[in-house]
């Protein structure tokens, strides 16, 4: 099927409302002759006469009325336009960041410490903009950005994790997690605090694992210094794993973001963990996403939430 050109409408509705194409042509800012190539060409196309021209008309131009197909399509310009308008300044209102949506993903302990400062920040910033938060592991959230479910991905990932390079992605590091060791207070832990804890000392112990990634790096910090990690319990919630490291059942390395928005009892320390055990926090979205006004204004707000990653162990 053939497609109706808007300017045809709108020439259409022009010369109804004329009389005659030089009118029309005038009122559209255009010339008789490019009005007149516009609707011989749509009623070739077409296969209908949408104009009957006549005689002088007393006005200065060669008269023209619509005949019944043209009058069926200059009835539409009005609507086609007002929906033009709408969309334009629906577009313009998305540009302005009135209007807009954004879907955001994180992990855990993200939950409770960027993603509200994100979307505070969001609410003051992009007020019209809308927000919406799932909660996922990192491998989840970026499946979730590849198939456009999610436009903006708070993950992780730790040193030595073989990410390799997606070129559907694109991500910036925001700053470094630290990890901790979280022990009940009469095991052998460091006597300062600022001291990072050896592993190795702990070989005979028993461990309480996290979420399945966690618990890989678990491994591998172990496997690192000398040994493995005898994982009795596993739990992917901080404050559960805390009060499982509190009534004596085993000890945990965990990150700092999920350690300052749980409540340590005093039977607990924790201890930094070598430096280098630390997670990578990242933002990611698709390649080219970051040019949608939208996206960018989150974009924003993610990186001054960064600031979060910063300060001592609590405890």
């Amino acid at each position: 099927m053939d497609e109706i050109d808007p300017q045809l409408l709108r020439v259409l509705r022009a010369v109804a409302d004329g009389g005659s194409i030089t009118r029309a042509a005038a009122a559209l800012g255009s010339s008789q002759p490019a009005v007149s190539q516009l609707l011989a060409r749509a009623e070739q196309r077409l296969g209908h006469t949408l104009v009957l021209r006549s005689g002088q008309d007393g006005r200065g131009g060669r008269g023209a009325t619509l005949t019944d197909a043209g009058r069926v399509l200059a009835d539409h310009a009005l609507h086609v336009q007002a929906a033009l308008s709408a969309a334009r300044e629906d577009l313009d209102a998305v540009g302005g960041l009135s209007r807009g949506r954004v879907r955001l993903a994180g992990f855990p302990s993200a939950s409770s410490t960027l993603v509200p400062a994100v979307l505070a920040a969001m609410a003051t910033t992009a007020p019209g903009v809308t927000t919406s938060y799932v909660e996922v592991e990192p491998p989840e959230a970026l499946e979730l950005v590849r198939s456009g479910e999610v436009d903006v991905a708070l993950t992780f990932t730790h040193v030595g994790d073989d990410t390799g390079t997606d070129p559907a992605l694109w991500s910036r590091a925001l700053g470094r997690d630290p990890l901790a060791l979280v022990t009940a207070r009469d095991a052998a832990a460091p006597e300062h605090r600022d001291e990072a804890v050896d592993l190795a000392a702990f070989r005979d112990a028993r461990w309480i694992g996290g979420c399945p990634r966690c618990r890989g790096h678990l491994l591998a910090s172990c496997a690192a210094s000398g040994f493995t990690p005898d994982i009795v319990l596993e739990t992917d919630n901080a404050a559960a794993v805390v009060g499982l490291v509190a009534a004596g059942l085993g000890l945990a390395l965990l990150p700092r973001l999920a350690l300052v928005t749980t409540v340590l009892p005093p039977q607990v320390r924790v201890a930094p963990a070598d430096d280098e055990l630390a997670r990578r926090v990242e933002v990611v979205v698709a390649r080219g996403a970051d040019r949608v006004p939208s996206v960018r204004a989150t974009l924003e707000a993610v990186r001054a939430s960064a600031h979060l990653l910063d300060g001592p162990l609590p405890g």
